[in-house]
């Protein structure tokens, strides 16, 4: 007992001392921790290095480093930022954020004690509230998203919509890819791709053993004996002809389906999907700092369902954007109504709505839906990756993380504490939980 009791005193020496070397040069709401729970199996002592290729999920030691600079380990391209960078000012006197676990009442530091967060930044109003850092992460680092990615790309996919690039959520995808003809996939709707609704069998198991679709499709994307043949992709989804639902009776959860939603928009703007997020997206919504789309060196399209980079304001800034229904200063960037139909459990079919879609949450094009009263949504990643929006009273909670496994199905604790956590900022922000 006095060893450990020895040993957390001397953690805690040693992070106040690295806290005295850099606050100097950070914001008055930035903390930097240099370490973080589980920092010794994370990397600590090699300096959280990188790894390449699928070294990161089986390595804890290359996730740190690999997921704040996946762009130097992975074939990526650069979506920049814009010119004059949207502000956002720290709050003077922002009120203290309380949640609990179990019978005690918790902090913002009990969280990230407890769970392995690499950043976190809570907003109200536009104004950030909270900014934290663990592992050594920095406001500069791009973070990876995973599935947060998501919905990057279903809006891109309204956008083009609106310009006439797609005419329709209703055309199918062979309107505008006609290699996959013989697919089923190729006979769905956009829109029925939007909820995930194509019907198509697809195991996403993130097991990484042969009978799980998702490992065998990001192999197929990324082998390089593969390199520029995207025949193979199309050959992939081709032989995927039959449907164990009609389409748009049911959500499944499939990233090919997103996949799929960003190889539809290179075809039908003839641009690549890093172009399309910066000229639409990125810098008209005022991004701070350069972000990444990771991309398949078999066909080279961006990895539409997982594959974005960006640092963690600039996420913050995506999620604003969100919040302000596609707005901002009076200029439409993203078109509320097809954000409306995108976040609102209401204009969903019964199928997807909160506690049918899932027996928790809902799911729109590429977001998913809580069950309150009050418009709340959620975009989220493995390996603990979520934003959480609540447009009616402006908070916006953004997490990223290095969890120890995939998804709660695997580990329910972290996402058990994250909406415990969830909950209690909203409630401190004045926001509303039912």
């Amino acid at each position: 007992m006095a060893k450990e009791a020895l040993s957390g005193a001397r953690r805690r020496l040693w992070r106040v001392s690295w806290l005295v070397a850099v606050l100097p040069v950070l914001a008055a709401a930035q903390i930097v921790r240099p370490d973080g729970p589980g920092a010794h199996k994370l990397g600590l002592a090699q300096g959280y290095p990188g790894c390449p290729g699928h070294e990161a999920i089986e390595r804890l030691e290359c996730r740190v480093g690999t997921w704040s600079a996946n762009h130097r380990f992975a074939p990526a391209r650069t979506v920049e930022p814009a010119d004059e960078p949207r502000p956002l000012p720290v709050m003077t006197q922002p009120p203290e954020i309380r949640w609990r676990w179990g019978l005690f009442s918790r902090t913002v530091d009990d969280f990230l004690d407890e769970t392995q967060t690499t950043g976190l930044l809570i907003l109200k109003d536009g104004q950030i509230v909270v900014e934290r850092y663990q592992y050594g992460r920095r406001p500069d680092m791009p973070l990876r998203s995973f599935s947060m990615a998501k919905t990057v790309t279903a809006m891109l996919v309204g956008i083009a919509v609106e310009r006439g690039a797609i005419r329709s959520l209703d055309d199918r995808v062979v309107d505008y890819w006609p290699e996959v003809a013989p697919s089923a996939y190729g006979q769905t709707s956009l829109r029925h791709l939007l909820r995930m609704a194509s019907g198509v069998p697809f195991r996403e198991l993130y097991t990484w053993t042969p009978d799980d679709d998702i490992a065998t499709w990001a192999r197929l994307l990324s082998d390089p004996s593969h390199r520029g043949q995207p025949e193979r992709v199309a050959a992939f989804l081709n032989a995927r002809t039959e449907r164990e639902a009609e389409p748009g009776l049911r959500f499944r959860y499939a990233t090919i389906e997103t996949d799929i939603l960003g190889r539809v928009l290179m075809r039908a703007t003839g641009r690549s999907l890093t172009e399309l997020t910066q000229h639409w997206l990125w810098q008209p919504m005022g991004a701070e700092h350069p972000a990444y789309w990771l991309y398949a060196t078999t066909d080279g399209a961006e990895e539409a369902g997982h594959g974005f980079n960006a640092t963690l304001r600039d996420y913050a800034r995506f999620a604003l954007l969100l919040a302000e229904d596609g707005q901002r200063d009076g200029r439409s960037i993203i078109p509320r109504d097809f954000l409306l139909e995108a976040t609102d459990p209401a204009r969903q079919p019964p199928a997807f709505r909160p506690r049918a879609a899932t027996p928790g949450m809902g799911y729109g094009y590429q977001v998913w839906l809580l069950p309150l009263k009050t418009r709340t949504f959620a975009l989220q990643g493995v390996y603990g990756q979520n934003i959480l929006i609540q447009p009616e009273t402006g908070i916006v909670i953004v997490q990223t993380s290095v969890n120890d496994r995939p998804s709660g199905r695997q580990d329910p604790r972290p996402y058990q504490l994250r909406d415990a956590f969830w909950r209690g900022v909203v409630l401190s922000l004045g926001g509303r939980w039912d």
